[in-house]
């Protein structure tokens, strides 16, 4: 039963998140939003652990990388898929997230060295085949000027670098870095980046003082971030990464029946075949992944 909760927690949550940030973007700049978020959640995330036995000190050398893994999964990754959905409903934009599987097994093999299987190779084609199925209407008529490739094209660049974000995880929890202090430390560094690029640029500073732009990022930052992190880390701690990976096939799957109900998404065949295909895909390269190796720090942890 407390298993059950543990994976019950992150996967509603996370798939409720890509609807919440729909309120995070239009009237604030998202690369405000995504730094607010991650220097919110940080802050209190790294305020906990100082009181708990979690508590961990890195070297200098440590925080490098601890803050390219903030930068990657924290910062960059984020700032492109809030600007997507301003293009796309969440619950796409959730789907194509769930990309990351592929990802996470191609960049572990160009950047670990790690092997990759033939099954593997089968989840990610079925995966980008399922990809242009879902888009296919916008696909055949397509148009620099359709925002709804744009958005593609933003969700995917931003899944793949939450790739990369999650192989500097990996390498770092390999060197025996603390999962949830360097995460703590990742949030803090990626939120602070986000900012200094706002400031670098330009950007209009702003913050919507609104209830529903202040409800939705304390969600995302309390519920989204820290409680699903917490919840799902503990799972893999109980049951393993490959088996607490099934939490990103759900969560997508949730995002679009939201995005069905709240956001008027009209299905077609053609974007339910594509569903299948991307959900298949990913199930396919999961069980192979889990099969060889049950424990491997590259499953997808983030959202």
């Amino acid at each position: 039963m407390k298993n059950a909760v543990l994976f019950l927690v992150p996967t509603l949550i996370w798939g409720s998140t890509w609807y919440v940030i729909k309120f995070q973007v239009g009237d604030v700049d998202p690369i405000l939003s995504v730094s607010y978020r991650f220097l919110l959640a940080g802050l209190l995330l790294l305020i906990g652990l100082r009181f708990s036995s979690h508590w961990r000190t890195f070297s200098i050398s440590e925080h490098r990388f601890i803050a390219l893994q903030g930068l990657m999964l924290f910062g960059f990754n984020y700032w492109l898929i809030y600007m997507s959905e301003l293009y796309l409903t969440s619950g796409l934009v959730g789907l194509i997230f769930s990309l990351l599987v592929f990802f996470n097994i191609l960049n572990a093999r160009i950047l670990l060295k790690q092997a990759i299987e033939s099954k593997v190779i089968l989840g990610g084609l079925l995966g980008i085949f399922g990809t242009a199925m879902t888009f296919w209407e916008d696909l055949r008529i397509f148009s620099f000027e359709d925002g709804k490739l744009t958005g593609m094209f933003l969700a995917i660049g931003g899944t793949y670098v939450a790739s990369l974000g999650n192989i500097t995880s990996a390498r770092n929890q390999m060197k025996g870095m603390s999962v949830l202090a360097s995460n703590a430390y990742g949030m803090t560094y990626g939120g602070t980046a986000m900012m200094l690029i706002a400031l670098l640029t330009g950007v209009e500073f702003k913050f919507a003082m609104n209830i529903s732009y202040v409800s939705s990022l304390l969600y995302l930052a309390i519920f989204g971030s820290i409680f699903a992190f917490s919840a799902y880390l503990t799972l893999v701690g109980n049951i393993g990464a490959g088996k607490a990976a099934y939490v990103s096939l759900i969560a997508p799957v949730i995002a679009l029946i939201i995005s069905t109900f709240l956001e008027d998404y009209q299905w077609k065949s053609t974007s339910i075949f594509g569903a299948i295909l991307i959900l298949t895909g990913n199930m396919i390269a999961l069980i192979s992944r889990r099969k060889k190796h049950p424990e491997s720090p590259l499953e997808p942890i983030n959202d």
